[in-house]
């Protein structure tokens, strides 16, 4: 009904509509209420420039700052297509922030493009960021960006992986000085972690550091209370782990590991050595453990002295490798020697060369089972 009523409104062709609403001059001058002189025909230019619904446009409007041309939205509308913005990204930007239809496209659009490429990040790379994170936008290259970009690439330690990162939605949400530093800070000062070792940890789990530094400094407590003392090589490992990890889930996979006869020690032992174990539901882990104990018959207490064991996928490694050994056991050419954590844990291409490929013209159906 909207658009009904602002095409009857506004009846001149678009062009006569600039010479009718507009006086002379490209400069805009914002007030108190920051709206249009004009709002029926902003409307009308959102619609027929963006794509915009009537309804959307209309409240886009309200925040508009006052133009006397449309000279300026329109260099900010080609400015956004000539990077490789759609028209429904050029709406996501103009809906989150209306007032970037009145930026200067060379001192506050064009900078902030630039140094993004100059990161060395591609196009695509550049519409996916501005896409998921239009606050990019906002950021003043001198300051906020450019040291939002060396905090991360420090902790990361490199910028590639500062690169593979971008995307991230918490990346341009986290706070650098009320979060990302007071954690850095109690972890290295009070807790005595190294700053390589976080870094280690934030090359894998970035995240992990943008948690509310309460939550961080509970999380310490946790870890702590279950019995793993700050001063272990393991501490910072397992906190980035349980950060995942419920209270919960925690107790429930304690339950499990019991059930199959592993004390509490063998499970904090266990944990200690691979914690990312946790991260597994109770129900993959109950079916890892099911196949090791009964079909591969490993023992309880040796997939605790070696976690690793459920860390690899049940259908991708552990039971298409299972199937291997038994082929192998049937010809002969299997011994009770072989070490399982080896023949389960070997690389791919090393898997293949000592355990299939030197058979592969006499027992062909190796290859099939993998």
């Amino acid at each position: 009904m909207l658009r009904s009523q602002v095409r009857r409104q506004v009846l001149a062709p678009l062009t006569q509509l600039r010479r009718v609403f507009f006086s002379a001059g490209t400069s805009v001058s914002y007030s108190g209420a920051t709206a249009s002189p004009d709002r029926h025909f902003m409307v009308e230019y959102l619609v027929n420039t963006c794509g915009f619904s009537a309804d959307d446009a209309s409240k886009v409007s309200k925040s508009l700052p006052r133009f006397r041309s449309t000279e300026m939205p329109e260099a900010v509308l080609g400015f956004f297509r000539s990077q490789g913005l759609d028209d429904a990204n050029v709406r996501k930007l103009i809906t989150w922030k209306p007032q970037l239809l009145g930026w200067d496209v060379e001192t506050n659009l064009a900078p902030k493009f630039k140094f993004l490429r100059d990161m060395g990040l591609s196009e695509s790379d550049i519409i996916g960021i501005v896409r998921l994170h239009p606050i990019v936008i906002g950021f003043s290259r001198e300051n906020a960006l450019l040291s939002r970009f060396k905090v991360w690439e420090s902790l990361f330690g490199s910028r590639e992986i500062l690169l593979k990162n971008l995307r991230r939605r918490w990346f341009f949400s986290s706070n650098i000085e009320t979060v990302v530093r007071p954690n850095m800070n109690f972890l290295r000062d009070e807790c005595g972690i190294p700053e390589e070792q976080i870094s280690l940890v934030l090359k894998t789990r970035p995240s992990f550091i943008v948690q509310k530094p309460d939550s961080l400094r509970a999380l310490v407590d946790r870890v702590e209370g279950i019995g793993i003392p700050r001063g272990s090589g393991m501490f910072i490992w397992i906190l980035s782990v349980l950060h995942g990890v419920s209270r919960e889930k925690f107790e429930a996979q304690v339950k499990l590991m019991n059930s199959f006869g592993w004390s509490y020690s063998d499970f904090i032992a266990a944990m200690k050595k691979h914690p990312r174990f946790l991260w597994l539901s109770t129900e993959i882990l109950q079916r890892k453990m099911e196949f090791l104990v009964k079909d591969v018959g490993i023992t309880p207490s040796d997939i605790s002295k070696r976690p690793v064991f459920l860390a690899f996928s049940l259908e991708k490694r552990l039971i298409p490798r299972f199937h291997v050994m038994e082929i192998l056991k049937s010809e002969g050419l299997w011994t009770s020697q072989k070490k399982l954590s080896t023949f389960f844990s070997s690389p791919g291409p090393n898997f293949l060369q000592k355990y299939v490929l030197p058979y592969k013209d006499k027992l062909p159906k190796l290859l099939e089972v993998l």
